[in-house]
């Protein structure tokens, strides 16, 4: 499924610079100059294409549940066209599910900030070593802060990212938040397209741990994604740089949040049911269940804020992470997670 609009030329990123990428697309982020609202559907879409991550993710083709690549793209969580969260690792190689690219956002507010998260959804997290574990479904993702300035879109000021277990902050070149209870672990680089700034970032292969890029990068093949409202493309192949992924708005109707009950989907609050048919473990230590989790039930197991705070409570999570100049308002006038 080769795409159509898209055509970008990059130039690598440098750790504490901007790297430079032109691109031509059919899409252009919104030309209004007022302030936008987060309680508008339109502008939280706005909001989340403006700042959407230009994203790498790394490919390894090796071992038998690679399936020559495709394991590490990233797709939708119903990307089989049903709600079974137990049968995503079993379809993710049949040629009757295409594995079109996806993301997944919402967005919070205070009078102070924006606080946008991005989730990137696998049906493995996998291995080709015995000594390591595999499980059905695989969410990882960001959170980007954005203050309101005035301006339309307002001014980036930081992302924390999950990789696994863990979170890591990055603030961008020059910016003036620093370490506070966590310490900041690098700089947010930033690359040109569409006609803004967006952070870029970047995914493992296998277990698809997220970081900004270049503190994991691709290593030999890889997919490059690039944000869309409308367009969801399936790379060429395991080493395809220019894709397009689709936002979608975790608070569609009938989407992730309104299944938060749904015991195909999940198996407790928050965490995809995932079991070991399929061949998950195979080769490997073994095969975890119920594994993966959304954005409401990730959890940093060494730090304060709570389990799911990067997504329920995302001003006092970064009031706790960064020493901060400017005051950030704790009292929400958005945030559908409440």
């Amino acid at each position: 499924m080769r795409r159509n609009t898209l055509r970008a030329t990059c130039v690598a990123a440098v750790l504490g610079s901007l790297s430079a990428c032109t691109a031509n697309t059919d899409e252009s982020i919104g030309s209004t100059s007022a302030e936008l609202s987060a309680q508008s559907a339109a502008d939280r879409a706005d909001l989340a294409l403006h700042w959407a991550p230009i994203h790498y993710q790394d490919v390894d083709q090796t071992g038998g549940h690679a399936l020559g690549g495709a394991a590490d793209y990233i797709t939708r969580y119903d990307f089989d066209g049903d709600l079974d969260g137990r049968n995503n690792w079993d379809h993710a190689g049949s040629a009757n599910y295409p594995l079109a690219a996806h993301a997944y956002f919402s967005v919070a507010e205070t009078s102070t900030h924006w606080f946008i998260v991005y989730m990137f959804f696998h049906p493995r997290d996998w291995s080709d070593s015995f000594f390591d574990t595999e499980h059905e479904n695989d969410s990882e993702g960001l959170l980007i802060t954005v203050a309101r300035d005035g301006s339309t879109y307002g001014a980036l000021k930081s992302a924390v990212t999950v990789a696994h277990k863990d979170f890591f902050s990055f603030v961008p070149a020059g910016g003036d938040w620093s370490s506070g209870a966590e310490n900041v672990d690098g700089t947010l680089s930033l690359a040109s397209y569409g006609g803004s700034l967006h952070p870029v970032t970047a995914q493992e292969a296998k277990g698809h741990g997220l970081k900004a890029r270049p503190y994991y990068d691709i290593v030999g093949d890889g997919v490059v994604y690039y944000p869309s409202l409308t367009n969801a493309e399936v790379p060429s192949g395991p080493d395809d740089r220019n894709v397009l992924y689709k936002l979608v708005d975790i608070f569609e109707n009938n989407g992730l949040w309104a299944n938060r009950n749904n015991a195909s989907l999940f198996a407790s609050y928050g965490s995809f049911a995932g079991d070991k048919s399929g061949g998950c473990g195979a080769g490997s230590i073994g095969c975890d269940t119920n594994a993966a989790n959304t954005p409401w039930s990730w959890d940093d197991g060494n730090d304060a804020p709570p389990g799911g705070a990067l997504a329920t409570d995302p001003a006092g999570l970064v009031r706790n992470y960064f020493k901060i100049p400017e005051a950030v308002s704790t009292t929400y006038t958005f945030n559908p997670y409440r």
